[in-house]
C-alpha cells in the first residue's frame, strides 16, 4: 500500500468503529431504562457518531477517490467497512450494552490519548477533540458497570452473562497488521498490542469493585478490520443505509 492509501485506511477505521457502535446505542433511543440514561446513552451516540463524521471525512480526503465521509458511511457495503466484531454486536439487553460500552470506552480513551502524539496534525487533533468527550464515557459506563454488577443478584448474572458474551471479541482490539505497523513507524499511529496491559489493568480494576469476576480467555473472535463481519451487521447495515441508498441522488 501507498502512505496515503496506510492513512486513509488507518483513519477508516478508526471512523467505522466510532459509526457503528454510535449506530447500535442509537437504537436506545426512547428506550432506555430511565430519562436521564436514555438521554445519557443517546448523547455517547452522538458523541460517536460526530467522531466519526471527522475521521471518515480525514478517510476520503487521503484516499482521493471523489468520496466524502457520508458517502463512506452510506454507501460501502459490509465487506468494505473496518470496525472491530465488538461494536457492531447485537444490544441485547441493558447489561450486554453496558459491557459492550465499557470494554470499548476503555480501549478507545487509550487509543485516543496515544494519538494526541500523532505527527500528522490532522489525527492529533481529532483525537484530542474525541478524548474529551470519551473521558466521559468511560467514566459513565465504569459506573454502570459497578451499579449493576454490586447491584441486585438479577443484575449482577446478567453482567456475568453479558461479560463472557463479549469477551472473545476483546482481543481484536489490540491486533496488529501491516497498516498499524507502518502507522507507528511513521510516528502517526500507536501501538495497540501496548495498549493492552493498561487496558487489562484498568478492566480488572472495575470488574473488582464491581464484584465480578475476571473472564477466562479462550477462543478470541476477529476479522471486522478485514471485512469479515457478523450476520447481525449486514442487518444494521441495511437499516442505517436505508434512506440513503433509496435517494442516492441527495446529500446528506
Amino acid at each position: 500500500m501507498s502512505d496515503t492509501t496506510d492513512l486513509a485506511t488507518y483513519a477508516m477505521r478508526l471512523g467505522d468503529n466510532a459509526l457503528v457502535l454510535g449506530q447500535r446505542l442509537a437504537t436506545w433511543t426512547g428506550h432506555g431504562p430511565s430519562l436521564e440514561e436514555d438521554l445519557a446513552s443517546t448523547n455517547v451516540a452522538l458523541d460517536l457518531i460526530g467522531h466519526a463524521r471527522l475521521w471518515l471525512a480525514y478517510a476520503a480526503q487521503c484516499e482521493g477517490r471523489g468520496r466524502d465521509a457520508d458517502a463512506l458511511a452510506f454507501t460501502r457495503d459490509a465487506r468494505a467497512f473496518t470496525n472491530v466484531l465488538l461494536v457492531e454486536r447485537p444490544n441485547g439487553d441493558y447489561a450486554q450494552t453496558i459491557v459492550r460500552q465499557f470494554f470499548f470506552d476503555a480501549w478507545h480513551l487509550l487509543v485516543l490519548r496515544a494519538l494526541c502524539a500523532s505527527r500528522d496534525a490532522r489525527i492529533a487533533a481529532i483525537a484530542e477533540k474525541a478524548a474529551l468527550e470519551v473521558t466521559y464515557h468511560v467514566k459513565r459506563s465504569g459506573d454502570w458497570m459497578i451499579r449493576l454488577g454490586d447491584g441486585t443478584d438479577e443484575s449482577h448474572a446478567r453482567m456475568r452473562v453479558a461479560i463472557d458474551d463479549a469477551w472473545p471479541y476483546t482481543a481484536e482490539l489490540f491486533a496488529m497488521d501491516a497498516v498499524d505497523d507502518a502507522m507507528v513507524a511513521r510516528g502517526i499511529g500507536c501501538d495497540l498490542a501496548a495498549l493492552h496491559a493498561p487496558w487489562r489493568t484498568y478492566v480488572e480494576t472495575v470488574l473488582t469493585d464491581a464484584t465480578l469476576a475476571f473472564p477466562t480467555d479462550g477462543v478470541m473472535h476477529g476479522g471486522g478490520r478485514a471485512g469479515v463481519h457478523t450476520e447481525s451487521f449486514s442487518y444494521l447495515l441495511a437499516e442505517m443505509q436505508s434512506v440513503a441508498r433509496s435517494v442516492p441522488a441527495e446529500r446528506w
